[in-house]
Protein backbone atom coordinates (compact mmCIF):
# COMPACT_ATOMS: atom_id res chain seq x y z
CA UNK A 1 0.00 0.00 0.00
CA UNK A 2 1.29 3.54 -0.86
CA UNK A 3 1.84 5.69 2.05
CA UNK A 4 1.74 9.04 -0.11
CA UNK A 5 -0.35 11.40 1.77
CA UNK A 6 -4.27 11.37 0.92
CA UNK A 7 -4.31 15.03 0.65
CA UNK A 8 -2.65 14.44 -2.95
CA UNK A 9 -6.10 14.51 -4.44
CA UNK A 10 -7.77 17.31 -1.86
CA UNK A 11 -8.75 20.50 -4.09
CA UNK A 12 -8.37 18.79 -7.86
CA UNK A 13 -11.31 20.25 -10.12
CA UNK A 14 -10.24 18.96 -13.47
CA UNK A 15 -9.32 16.56 -15.40
CA UNK A 16 -5.83 17.51 -16.41
CA UNK A 17 -5.64 18.31 -12.35
CA UNK A 18 -6.55 14.50 -11.53
CA UNK A 19 -4.44 13.18 -14.13
CA UNK A 20 -1.62 14.78 -12.84
CA UNK A 21 -2.72 13.48 -9.45
CA UNK A 22 -3.09 10.25 -10.10
CA UNK A 23 0.60 10.34 -11.70
CA UNK A 24 2.28 11.50 -8.58
CA UNK A 25 0.27 9.53 -6.27
CA UNK A 26 0.43 6.35 -7.66
CA UNK A 27 -2.94 4.31 -8.83
CA UNK A 28 -5.56 3.38 -5.57
CA UNK A 29 -4.82 0.33 -4.17
CA UNK A 30 -6.39 -2.73 -5.74
CA UNK A 31 -7.48 -1.44 -9.34
CA UNK A 32 -5.90 -1.83 -12.27
CA UNK A 33 -4.74 0.66 -14.97
CA UNK A 34 -6.03 0.45 -18.44
CA UNK A 35 -3.35 0.55 -21.51
CA UNK A 36 -5.53 2.85 -23.70
CA UNK A 37 -8.14 4.47 -21.30
CA UNK A 38 -10.35 7.15 -22.90
CA UNK A 39 -10.28 10.89 -22.16
CA UNK A 40 -13.49 11.10 -20.63
CA UNK A 41 -14.55 15.32 -19.77
CA UNK A 42 -14.90 15.76 -15.60
CA UNK A 43 -17.52 18.51 -14.68
CA UNK A 44 -15.50 21.54 -13.25
CA UNK A 45 -17.12 21.28 -10.17
CA UNK A 46 -14.83 21.55 -7.33
CA UNK A 47 -14.37 18.30 -5.42
CA UNK A 48 -14.34 18.01 -1.65
CA UNK A 49 -11.48 17.80 0.22
CA UNK A 50 -10.43 14.89 1.52
CA UNK A 51 -10.23 14.25 4.58
CA UNK A 52 -6.31 14.41 6.07
CA UNK A 53 -5.07 11.57 7.31
CA UNK A 54 -3.03 12.19 10.33
CA UNK A 55 -1.22 9.57 12.70
CA UNK A 56 -0.14 10.47 16.17
CA UNK A 57 3.51 10.19 16.54
CA UNK A 58 5.88 7.33 17.54
CA UNK A 59 6.96 8.28 20.80
CA UNK A 60 11.15 8.38 21.12
CA UNK A 61 12.69 5.89 22.95
CA UNK A 62 12.93 8.43 26.27
CA UNK A 63 8.85 9.55 25.94
CA UNK A 64 7.64 5.49 26.02
CA UNK A 65 6.42 4.02 29.25
CA UNK A 66 8.75 1.42 30.63
CA UNK A 67 8.23 -0.73 33.60
CA UNK A 68 8.40 0.49 36.98
CA UNK A 69 11.61 -0.11 38.63
CA UNK A 70 10.92 -1.22 42.32
CA UNK A 71 11.65 1.04 45.39
CA UNK A 72 15.18 -0.23 45.85
CA UNK A 73 15.90 1.16 42.37
CA UNK A 74 14.31 4.21 42.96
CA UNK A 75 15.94 4.97 46.24
CA UNK A 76 19.29 4.37 45.23
CA UNK A 77 18.89 6.58 41.92
CA UNK A 78 19.92 10.22 43.86
CA UNK A 79 16.29 10.92 44.03
CA UNK A 80 16.53 13.95 46.46
CA UNK A 81 13.35 12.91 48.59
CA UNK A 82 14.88 10.00 50.00
CA UNK A 83 16.28 9.63 53.55
CA UNK A 84 19.24 7.29 54.54
CA UNK A 85 19.56 7.18 58.53
CA UNK A 86 22.76 5.84 59.88
CA UNK A 87 22.29 4.34 63.09
CA UNK A 88 24.93 6.23 65.80
CA UNK A 89 26.79 3.14 67.59
CA UNK A 90 27.87 5.09 70.89
CA UNK A 91 24.05 5.66 71.51
CA UNK A 92 22.54 2.85 70.05
CA UNK A 93 22.01 -0.76 71.94
CA UNK A 94 20.18 -3.87 71.52
CA UNK A 95 18.29 -6.13 74.36
CA UNK A 96 16.40 -8.89 75.15
CA UNK A 97 13.57 -9.53 78.34
CA UNK A 98 13.06 -12.45 79.18
CA UNK A 99 10.79 -14.11 81.99
CA UNK A 100 12.73 -16.43 84.16
CA UNK A 101 12.16 -18.83 87.59
CA UNK A 102 15.55 -18.76 90.02
CA UNK A 103 16.00 -21.36 92.40
CA UNK A 104 15.21 -20.24 95.86
CA UNK A 105 12.30 -17.67 94.14
CA UNK A 106 8.59 -18.31 94.35
CA UNK A 107 7.76 -15.59 91.79
CA UNK A 108 9.35 -15.07 88.01
CA UNK A 109 12.06 -12.78 87.51
CA UNK A 110 12.88 -10.61 84.06
CA UNK A 111 16.33 -11.63 82.80
CA UNK A 112 17.82 -8.27 80.83
CA UNK A 113 20.51 -8.66 78.84
CA UNK A 114 22.48 -5.70 76.78
CA UNK A 115 24.68 -5.51 73.82
CA UNK A 116 26.28 -2.31 72.54
CA UNK A 117 27.34 -3.40 69.49
CA UNK A 118 24.69 -1.81 67.17
CA UNK A 119 25.30 -1.00 63.82
CA UNK A 120 22.92 -0.25 60.32
CA UNK A 121 21.78 2.07 58.03
CA UNK A 122 18.03 2.87 56.74
CA UNK A 123 17.29 4.26 53.27
CA UNK A 124 13.43 5.30 52.94
CA UNK A 125 11.60 7.01 50.26
CA UNK A 126 9.37 10.25 50.43
CA UNK A 127 6.68 7.78 50.10
CA UNK A 128 7.51 5.21 52.60
CA UNK A 129 9.27 2.75 50.56
CA UNK A 130 12.47 1.21 51.53
CA UNK A 131 15.38 0.31 49.76
CA UNK A 132 15.87 -3.61 51.99
CA UNK A 133 19.78 -3.86 50.29
CA UNK A 134 20.11 -0.88 51.77
CA UNK A 135 18.49 -1.10 55.44
CA UNK A 136 20.26 -3.40 57.25
CA UNK A 137 20.58 -3.64 61.40
CA UNK A 138 23.73 -5.59 62.85
CA UNK A 139 23.74 -6.74 66.68
CA UNK A 140 27.31 -8.38 67.63
CA UNK A 141 25.83 -10.98 70.13
CA UNK A 142 29.06 -11.93 71.37
CA UNK A 143 28.75 -8.59 73.49
CA UNK A 144 25.73 -9.14 75.30
CA UNK A 145 25.75 -8.62 79.10
CA UNK A 146 23.28 -8.89 81.82
CA UNK A 147 23.86 -9.27 85.62
CA UNK A 148 24.82 -12.92 86.10
CA UNK A 149 28.06 -14.11 84.28
CA UNK A 150 27.25 -17.58 84.22
CA UNK A 151 23.92 -16.74 81.96
CA UNK A 152 26.03 -14.58 80.07
CA UNK A 153 28.45 -17.45 78.93
CA UNK A 154 25.66 -20.16 79.02
CA UNK A 155 23.24 -18.36 76.32
CA UNK A 156 26.98 -16.95 74.34
CA UNK A 157 28.23 -20.63 74.32
CA UNK A 158 25.44 -23.11 74.44
CA UNK A 159 22.00 -21.13 72.92
CA UNK A 160 23.22 -18.46 70.75
CA UNK A 161 26.30 -20.59 69.86
CA UNK A 162 28.25 -17.29 68.79
CA UNK A 163 31.42 -18.74 68.23
CA UNK A 164 29.40 -19.70 64.73
CA UNK A 165 26.71 -17.24 64.92
CA UNK A 166 28.52 -13.86 66.22
CA UNK A 167 25.66 -11.76 64.80
CA UNK A 168 21.82 -10.86 64.55
CA UNK A 169 20.57 -8.87 61.82
CA UNK A 170 17.69 -6.97 60.67
CA UNK A 171 16.66 -6.63 56.94
CA UNK A 172 13.91 -3.96 56.93
CA UNK A 173 11.11 -4.57 53.67
CA UNK A 174 8.35 -2.21 54.90
CA UNK A 175 7.35 0.21 57.12
CA UNK A 176 3.63 1.20 57.82
CA UNK A 177 2.38 4.57 59.63
CA UNK A 178 5.51 6.64 59.23
CA UNK A 179 4.62 10.07 58.03
CA UNK A 180 5.77 10.98 55.12
CA UNK A 181 7.84 12.82 54.21
CA UNK A 182 9.80 11.86 57.44
CA UNK A 183 9.47 14.69 59.79
CA UNK A 184 12.03 16.96 61.01
CA UNK A 185 10.16 17.88 64.83
CA UNK A 186 7.78 15.77 66.95
CA UNK A 187 6.88 12.24 67.81
CA UNK A 188 5.20 9.37 65.76
CA UNK A 189 4.61 5.75 66.12
CA UNK A 190 4.83 2.95 63.53
CA UNK A 191 5.50 -0.31 62.56
CA UNK A 192 8.63 -2.01 60.49
CA UNK A 193 8.10 -4.96 59.13
CA UNK A 194 11.21 -7.04 57.90
CA UNK A 195 13.39 -10.58 58.48
CA UNK A 196 15.51 -10.92 61.39
CA UNK A 197 18.12 -13.79 61.74
CA UNK A 198 19.51 -15.74 64.50
CA UNK A 199 21.57 -17.79 64.76
CA UNK A 200 21.25 -19.12 61.34
CA UNK A 201 17.30 -19.15 61.20
CA UNK A 202 15.65 -16.51 59.17
CA UNK A 203 12.01 -15.36 60.63
CA UNK A 204 9.85 -12.13 59.82
CA UNK A 205 9.63 -9.78 62.63
CA UNK A 206 7.60 -6.77 63.33
CA UNK A 207 9.17 -3.96 65.45
CA UNK A 208 6.92 -1.32 67.36
CA UNK A 209 8.63 1.91 66.86
CA UNK A 210 8.24 4.86 69.11
CA UNK A 211 10.58 7.66 67.31
CA UNK A 212 10.90 11.44 68.51
CA UNK A 213 12.23 13.43 64.82
CA UNK A 214 14.44 16.26 65.19
CA UNK A 215 16.66 18.13 62.14
CA UNK A 216 19.20 15.81 61.51
CA UNK A 217 18.76 13.01 63.69
CA UNK A 218 16.12 10.52 65.09
CA UNK A 219 15.76 8.58 68.41
CA UNK A 220 13.69 6.04 69.98
CA UNK A 221 12.63 2.59 70.67
CA UNK A 222 11.95 -0.09 69.01
CA UNK A 223 10.53 -3.57 70.51
CA UNK A 224 9.09 -7.10 69.07
CA UNK A 225 8.61 -10.03 70.47
CA UNK A 226 9.72 -14.00 68.92
CA UNK A 227 10.02 -17.47 70.60
CA UNK A 228 13.63 -18.90 71.28
CA UNK A 229 12.25 -22.31 69.71
CA UNK A 230 11.59 -20.34 66.35
CA UNK A 231 14.92 -20.13 65.68
CA UNK A 232 16.18 -23.81 66.32
CA UNK A 233 17.26 -23.25 70.20
CA UNK A 234 16.51 -24.38 73.59
CA UNK A 235 15.49 -21.91 76.00
CA UNK A 236 18.06 -21.80 78.64
CA UNK A 237 18.58 -23.43 82.05
CA UNK A 238 22.20 -22.49 83.87
CA UNK A 239 23.21 -21.76 87.12
CA UNK A 240 20.56 -20.64 89.40
CA UNK A 241 17.86 -20.10 86.71
CA UNK A 242 15.32 -23.19 86.57
CA UNK A 243 13.80 -21.83 83.45
CA UNK A 244 13.36 -19.27 81.14
CA UNK A 245 9.86 -18.81 78.99
CA UNK A 246 10.00 -19.37 75.42
CA UNK A 247 8.91 -16.04 74.43
CA UNK A 248 11.73 -13.26 74.34
CA UNK A 249 11.09 -9.62 74.18
CA UNK A 250 13.19 -7.64 72.14
CA UNK A 251 14.11 -3.95 71.99
CA UNK A 252 16.25 -1.74 70.09
CA UNK A 253 17.00 1.41 71.53
CA UNK A 254 18.80 3.90 68.98
CA UNK A 255 19.92 6.74 67.80
CA UNK A 256 20.19 7.28 63.62
CA UNK A 257 21.69 10.88 61.96
CA UNK A 258 20.22 11.62 58.51
CA UNK A 259 23.11 11.10 56.04
CA UNK A 260 23.36 12.28 52.50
Amino acid sequence: MSNRPFTCVAGLATTAALAIAVSACGAPSGSQPSSAAPTTSVPATAAPAAPVATAAPLPTAAARPTQAADASAALTSGDAASVRLVLDAASSQASYHAKEQLVGKTLPSEAVGTSPGVTGTLMLGADGSIASEQSTITVDLTKLKSDESRRDNFIKTDTLQTSKFPTATFVAHAVQGLPTPLPTSGQATFQLLGDLTVHGVTRPVTWQVTAQFADQSISGSATTTVNITDFGMTPPKAGPVLSIEDGLGLELAFTATRAA
